[in-house]
């Protein structure tokens, strides 16, 4: 948007009361944006990437998720403040155009849109392997294909379809969780099953101390962690489609605190006390490795199916997310005009059809090498997806500037501690991608920044060409684009 279309955009919402229309159905409700919001922050990094980090760090890990948690709820506070400034389906990509320059929205909206490309490759991989738990025989690249376009089906249908499969994604992740702490808890204090003798709280610090591998092991996982967390803000790109965004959207982002604190360090606590932190091994699940210790063989079907719903809602997510990124971006000069185009149901078909399009050169990876796909793609979702993360913090940080010297509205829901908190949380993040850059595992990530950077540098310079010889400031729309409802 270009700054004259913002404020009028902005007096017509204060006016109205209500958010900004983008064409879009508003068909998500309290329930499923609170689930949506739940199931960001509960993935495959919960389920099986903790494992690695345990082996890294010891019980110490329990620390980092609630280091990195913190900072989290920093950077989803920031998100809330821009939300109820204004509520769009573009969110960051949005408010980093407005607040830090069509350039930063430009690289903001296409990284944020490969980010969940790469990740639904990545996702969609993984849970075509987990169906292999079950039927060995079920070709790796095939179970991939139907996923996909099983997935892709149902993104076409409404939003609606969408926020209730991502309702019961949810439902099933968070069962399992709770389920695993009500039995080791179980086991705990009550003594039964093989783990009854040796399940203590004391194995948080028995085997080596809280710290066993040192703070250094502790910080080699804060990439991990944050890993883990990515997609949390996916919330914010529903903004745009919630029935009544200025009153659910506050409550998911509050509920960020409790889900970590259950979800994630309630969760490790309890596993780390039902079994040994020594047990545990990078690329096997800890829910696996634990309800193998209780003695329940069927938990391993168990925990593998729950992650192949994790997987799958991820898939879910990433093509949901990536047609609504794709048409901010053509709305807002930067994109293709046909992604413009609304269905009738009010769905981005076109930029979901070619992001889907885009996964499916996932299922071609799986043809050629099923054994490495899922390590030929993951390697830059972190490093893009902590990107947003950055735009959301320094783009609060210029909105609360401009407010206080009352040349925008103050928000209705204020990031407490603003601006010491989203100073904290950049520096942290500045630290994380330097803790990558050590660690030679993760350093491939900051191989592939340079290199996508300069993809879109060059496309932003094409963008200015294209807009000076039209008259127009680079990367924006005419005025009436941005809420033009464009039907095809």
């Amino acid at each position: 948007m270009t700054s004259v279309q913002v404020d009028k955009q902005h007096d017509g919402d204060e006016a109205a009361g209500t958010a900004p229309e983008e064409g879009y159905q508003r068909g998500l409700g309290n329930r499923q944006i609170q689930m949506i919001a739940i199931g960001g922050a509960i993935g495959t990094g919960l389920f099986l990437g903790a494992g690695k980090a345990i082996s890294m760090a010891g019980p110490s890990i329990i620390l980092a998720y609630a280091i990195v948690g913190l900072v989290i709820f920093f950077i989803m506070r920031a998100l809330g403040e821009l939300l109820m400034y204004r509520p769009v389906s573009g969110s960051f990509s949005e408010y980093g155009r407005e607040f830090l320059g069509p350039f930063i929205g430009f690289v903001t909206g296409w990284t944020y849109w490969l980010f969940w490309v790469v990740t639904g490759i990545t996702e969609v991989t993984a849970a075509a392997t987990y169906v292999q738990y079950w039927n060995k025989g079920i070709p790796q690249w095939a179970a991939a294909l139907v996923f996909t376009c099983a997935l892709f089906g149902i993104n076409l249908i409404s939003v609606k379809i969408f926020g209730e499969l991502e309702f019961w994604f949810s439902m099933v992740k968070v069962t399992a969780i709770i389920g695993m702490i009500l039995i080791g808890l179980g086991v705990i204090t009550l003594g039964f099953s093989d783990a009854g003798d040796t399940a203590s709280f004391t194995n948080l610090w028995s085997h080596g101390g809280f710290f066993p591998k040192g703070i250094g092991g502790t910080l080699m996982t804060l990439q991990i962690v944050m890993f883990a967390f990515l997609a949390v803000e996916l919330v914010g790109v529903t903004a745009g489609e919630a029935t009544n965004p200025k009153k659910v959207l506050p409550k998911a982002i509050n509920t960020v605190p409790w889900r970590i604190g259950l979800f994630y360090i309630g969760a490790l606590i309890i596993i780390l006390s039902v079994v040994s932190w020594t047990v545990f091994k990078p690329g096997v699940s800890p829910f696996v490795a634990a309800f193998q210790q209780i003695g329940l063989p069927a938990g391993a079907g168990i925990v593998n199916f729950v992650v192949l719903t994790a997987a799958l809602s991820s898939a879910n997510s990433g093509m949901y997310s990536t047609g609504r990124m794709l048409r901010d971006l053509a709305l807002n000069g930067q994109g293709p005009k046909f992604f413009t185009k609304l269905s009738k149901n009010g769905l981005p078909t076109w930029g979901t059809g070619v992001s889907v399009a885009m996964m499916l050169f996932g299922v071609y990876i799986n043809y050629q090498w099923p054994g490495e796909a899922f390590n030929y793609v993951v390697s830059f979702a972190t490093i893009s997806g902590m990107w947003a993360w950055i735009v959301i913090l320094a783009s609060q940080l210029r909105y609360r500037a401009k407010a206080n010297r009352g040349e925008l509205p103050q928000s209705e829901f204020k990031a407490p501690g603003s601006p010491y908190t989203s100073v904290f949380a950049l520096a942290f993040i500045a630290m994380v991608i330097v803790m990558m850059g050590v660690d030679k595992d993760a350093r491939i990530s900051l191989y592939a920044a340079p290199v996508w950077a300069l993809i879109l540098g060059v496309g932003y310079l094409c963008i200015k060409r294209r807009d000076a010889a039209n008259g127009l400031t680079a990367g924006t729309a005419p005025q009436d684009a941005s809420t033009k409802n464009t039907n095809g």
